[in-house]
């Protein structure tokens, strides 16, 4: 996705709501695959059934923390990894889903590079 620079007149309503709309669809996807890992995981390693795992999943993601403490090396192990990715996956994510819109209000508000020349 390609955003124009602070000499183009802004986008119009329509191509904005579409750049909203496919940043969002990636950032469900981003998560849904974040969640099927996490889901992945914890059945495997702690033999949880899915509505436990997805409990488990979707909580660490969200930043709440685990519901269910891991009783197995290698569950400790994934848990671990798990929460140190969901971490950078949910800063990666929500860079993802606002940048149209950061986009579109520091276009508007003329906000320009400061590494450009003036002159260009």
């Amino acid at each position: 996705m390609t955003y124009p620079r602070g000499h183009i007149p802004l986008a119009p309503l329509e191509v904005h709501r579409r750049r909203v709309l496919t940043a969002g669809k990636a950032g469900l996807v981003m998560v849904a695959v974040s969640l099927a890992v996490g889901i992945t995981g914890y059945m495997g390693f702690e033999g949880l059934d899915f509505l436990d795992a997805f409990l488990n999943a979707a909580m660490i993601l969200s930043g709440m923390g685990p519901v269910h403490n891991p009783e197995t090396a290698g569950g400790k192990i994934f848990a671990g990894i798990y929460a140190i990715f969901s971490g950078f996956a949910v800063l990666g994510i929500a860079a993802i889903v606002f940048a149209p819109i950061v986009h579109r209000a520091f276009h508007k508000l003329h906000i320009a590079d400061t590494d450009r020349d003036p002159k260009t």
